[in-house]
C-alpha cells in the first residue's frame, strides 16, 4: 500500500508535503505532484500538511478519485526510481490522465 496524490493537487502544488517527507518520494511533474509507490515508506506525514486534502492512502482514496493511483504509479514507467525527488528537481511532464484535464480553479 501507499498514498496517493488525487485531483485537488492539480494545478495548485503546494509543496508542503514535499518538505515533510522524510525519504524524499514526491516528485513534482508539470502540473500536480506525484508519489513514488516503491520509494513510499507510508509513514503518513504527508498527508496532514496538505492544504487541499490532496493525499489519501490508497485504500482510503475517494471513488471519484480510484483512477489517480494509477496516475501517481505510471508517472514512473520511464523514470524508474531514482531514489530521490531532491535531485531530479520538476520533471517536465505528467501522467497523460492529468495533462489532459482543463484548469483547475483553486481558491486562494
Amino acid at each position: 500500500m501507499t498514498y496517493v496524490i488525487a485531483q485537488p493537487c492539480v494545478d495548485l502544488k503546494d509543496l508542503a508535503c514535499v518538505e515533510e517527507c522524510p525519504v524524499d518520494c514526491i516528485y513534482e511533474g508539470k502540473r500536480m505532484l506525484y508519489i513514488h509507490p516503491d520509494e513510499c515508506v507510508d509513514c503518513g506525514a504527508c498527508e496532514p500538511v496538505c492544504p487541499v486534502e490532496a493525499i489519501f492512502y490508497e485504500d482510503d482514496t475517494p471513488e471519484e478519485w480510484k483512477d489517480y493511483y494509477d496516475a501517481n504509479v505510471k508517472f514512473f514507467d520511464d523514470l524508474g526510481s531514482p531514489g530521490g525527488a531532491a535531485k531530479l528537481g520538476p520533471i517536465d511532464k505528467d501522467h497523460p490522465m492529468i495533462a489532459a484535464l482543463p484548469p483547475q480553479e483553486h481558491d486562494e
